[in-house]
């Protein structure tokens, strides 16, 4: 069996290559007042981003959590995380949910945020940040950040911890599929100016375009920083769980978390790793398998309970800023 040890490497490769499960069109991820990230190499070939950092951090996110127990996936259970409860205490979100995890604006405003997080990060803007004692309190309420990265901007402006874990997904070799279409409005087919139903408010039908492509080629990239997992100096037995957290987030996402849209729906070849050239990736079973143990063993560095529950009460004030993060600002 795996013993899931860091390889003797800086970085750990990884990519598989990705096709449409039907026909050959995919519509990739569109940004404001910018459309789709098209881009010429040199040689004039046109490339495609499909799926940006950002996004591909939040699906891996999501590939551990279970929306129909809304808890964590079963070989999770026992890592540490934060729910939010509203005043009714009804769930609201959680840190594994929530796009900026602990800096989350559902966080930062509960009591948790200003006494326990604060308490656990010690910051003194009159000395250097303590990185082991940051380190210590992600992983003591949200071991995710340690591969995802946080900013905790509010507390100061220098707590920031880097993804170790990034993906991202591109087309090569890409041409376009201009289509478009009607939304048919069945009881009045054109716009009533006068009335005031127009296309604005919904009435009458509304033509449209729409740009979808085609690839000689789309591959999914991940990149897991080795060197970050060792630098947090948490020990063999948090090297080991993040490290197969790491490539389970993967291997889960390939795996059920292709359709990325309603009109790109992917299926993934098997992982290819590109260095070091001797590493051999373990499989989603075998992960499954394995984790529920290396979640155990990393136990000592969670809270206990490793859940950790807090209230966010709707109108409370944010916390004042630090001089620190003032003059990050500035």
């Amino acid at each position: 069996m795996t013993t899931f040890d860091l390889p003797l490497s800086p970085r750990l490769l990884l990519q598989a290559d990705l096709v449409p499960i039907q026909g050959t069109r995919f519509q990739p991820t569109g940004f404001p007042d910018v459309g789709a990230g098209v881009y010429t190499l040199p040689n004039g070939k046109e490339h495609l981003l499909v799926e940006s950092a950002q996004s591909v951090a939040n699906r891996l996110e999501a590939a551990c959590w279970d929306d129909a127990a809304n808890d964590l996936v079963a070989p999770l259970q026992g890592l540490s995380y934060v729910r939010v409860n509203d005043s009714g205490g009804e769930l609201l979100t959680t840190s594994i949910q929530e796009a900026h995890r602990l800096n989350s604006a559902y966080i930062e405003r509960t009591d948790f945020f200003e006494k326990d997080l604060k308490t656990a990060v010690a910051f003194d803007e009159k000395k250097p940040m303590d990185r082991a004692r940051l380190v210590a309190a992600l992983a003591r309420f949200d071991v995710c950040c340690l591969l995802h990265g946080v900013f905790l901007e509010s507390i100061a402006g220098v707590l920031r911890v880097p993804r170790a874990l990034s993906g991202f997904i591109e087309a090569e070799g890409v041409g376009r599929v201009n289509t478009g279409g009607v939304k048919n409005d069945r009881v009045q087919a054109t716009k009533d100016e006068e009335g005031g139903r127009t296309a604005a408010e919904g009435f009458g039908n509304v033509p449209f375009h729409r740009t979808e492509f085609v690839a000689e080629r789309i591959t999914a990239y991940f990149n897991l920083d080795l060197e970050q997992l060792r630098g947090y100096r948490l020990g063999a037995e948090m090297e080991r769980l993040l490290f197969a957290l790491a490539l389970f987030k993967v291997q889960s996402f390939l795996s059920t978390g292709l359709r990325l849209r309603t009109a790109c729906d992917l299926a993934a070849s098997p992982l290819v790793v590109k260095a070091p050239s001797d590493f051999k990736v373990a499989d989603l079973t075998e992960l499954v398998v394995a984790l529920p143990a290396l979640v155990q063993a990393a136990q000592k560095h969670f809270a206990s309970p490793p859940v950790t529950t807090t209230t966010f009460a709707p109108g409370e004030k944010k916390p004042k800023e630090g001089k620190a993060a003032k003059k990050a600002k500035t």
